[in-house]
């Protein structure tokens, strides 16, 4: 660790550490030693704000604030080296542990660029750097979504969440939005694509489209949130599909409250006939609250001892709650040929040993279901014969004959 003060234009810091004793983050002091080499000081809280009007400070290039729940009480002065920091030109890391979502909501909102939780995850310092050293995209300009006041629906809720990594809960969520938003010519439904997942969604990046400010400011204060507040956090795809992306800064999952979340889905269901949500793949307070609202929530899995395995905590861990757990539509992504006879046969014994219903089974799509994520454009564009898309297309058709079924019975 080298102090404060450079030695010479070779050896300039290019970044500190601000904490009330950095020797209770020896994993940090590990990662900017990793990152920095020597390059690197330590400040305290208060010596920080002294050091950012010193000559020395000009090559600081970022600052890790360090901090854990002993240190809410000090939250006036850390927001204000936010500030001093922002003023100039540093960016700002939180490093936190033990401190509750209120603290990191006025942190984050005073200005920090990156949050990243301790004990740090590995590599995660360097990914925080990276992103933060990333140009901002320039965003083509937008025409502003309006909303009718008081439009009145009762839109339906989709939900999907991945129950594994990598099970294509995004592809299922941003094709469906579409195909949906695309199931008639003559009539077509209004349809919403809400990202809850709030830290590593890539709804955006499916569809091409950059985070805004926007979303997270929004997220932030939805008791006072409107419909000309929700809708100028909304981006158009097409003219045909609203996106709700995840907030261009990664926030703790559960910064976001149960009361925030239903907020969101009533403001969007009361504008959309259709509301679909791609879930984090992480269980947080407000999963409940989605679950509730949710008309049908699919839980994407594939034929491996990973998703099996998680399909059985899911189900134990909302029966346990008394959940309804029977609003889980099962969906088998990847899902054996018709013509595969043993892999059928796999399917059927592994619903039965999890004791569920796997009630959808969809194709594995190939390299192009890969590509679409970078290419910026659903199936129905990119790749229409492919047989993942068929199949959400179908499942499309049948959700929406559903529901003009029920609408015209009620």
């Amino acid at each position: 660790m080298t102090s404060a003060t450079p030695q010479d234009e070779n050896t300039s810091i290019l970044a500190c550490t601000i904490s009330r004793d950095v020797q209770n983050f020896d994993l940090l002091i590990e990662d900017m030693e990793a990152v920095l080499g020597e390059r690197w000081g330590d400040l305290g809280f208060a010596e920080a704000l002294a050091f950012f009007n010193q000559p020395e400070a000009e090559s600081l290039q970022f600052v890790a604030l360090a901090l854990d729940g002993e240190d809410e009480d000090n939250l006036t002065l850390m927001g204000e080296i936010i500030t001093q920091a922002k003023d100039k030109g540093i960016k700002i890391v939180l490093i936190a542990e033990d401190v509750t979502p209120a603290a990191l909501h006025q942190l984050l909102r005073k200005g920090a660029d990156e949050f990243v939780p301790y004990p740090l995850p590995e590599g995660e310092l360097q990914e925080a750097i990276e992103r933060m050293n990333r140009p901002d995209p320039v965003a083509a300009p937008q025409a502003a979504v309006t909303l009718s006041e008081g439009a009145g629906k009762e839109g339906a809720l989709f939900v999907v969440q991945g129950l594994a990594g990598g099970v294509g809960s995004t592809t299922m969520a941003v094709n469906l939005a579409w195909e949906l938003a695309t199931v008639s010519d003559k009539d077509a439904p209004k349809v919403c694509l809400i990202d809850l997942d709030l830290q590593y969604g890539t709804v955006s990046t499916y569809l091409d489209m950059p985070r805004h400010e926007a979303v997270f400011e929004m997220w932030s204060d939805t008791s006072s949130m409107d419909e000309e507040s929700f809708a100028s956090s909304l981006q158009t795809f097409e003219d045909k599909l609203e996106v709700l992306t995840s907030p261009s800064d990664m926030v703790p999952l559960d910064i976001v409250t149960p009361e925030d979340v239903q907020r969101v889905i009533d403001t969007a269901r009361s504008h959309f006939d259709y509301v679909i949500i791609d879930m984090p793949k992480t269980l947080v307070h407000w999963s409940e609250t989605v679950l509730q609202a949710a008309h049908v929530y699919f839980a994407l899995i594939e034929l491996d001892m990973r998703s099996a395995q998680n399909a059985l905590r899911l189900k134990r861990a909302l029966q346990a709650e008394e959940l309804p757990f029977n609003k889980l539509r099962f969906a088998m992504n990847r899902a054996p040929k018709f013509t595969d006879l043993n892999g059928k046969s796999r399917v059927k014994r592994m619903g039965e040993s999890l004791g569920i219903s796997i009630d959808l089974l969809l194709p594995d799509g190939g390299k192009p279901v890969m590509q679409s994520g970078d290419h910026g454009l659903p199936l129905a564009n990119s790749a229409a014969k492919n047989p993942l898309r068929r199949e959400i297309a179908k499942l499309a058709q049948s959700l929406h004959s559903l529901g003009s079924s029920n609408a015209e019975a009620a």
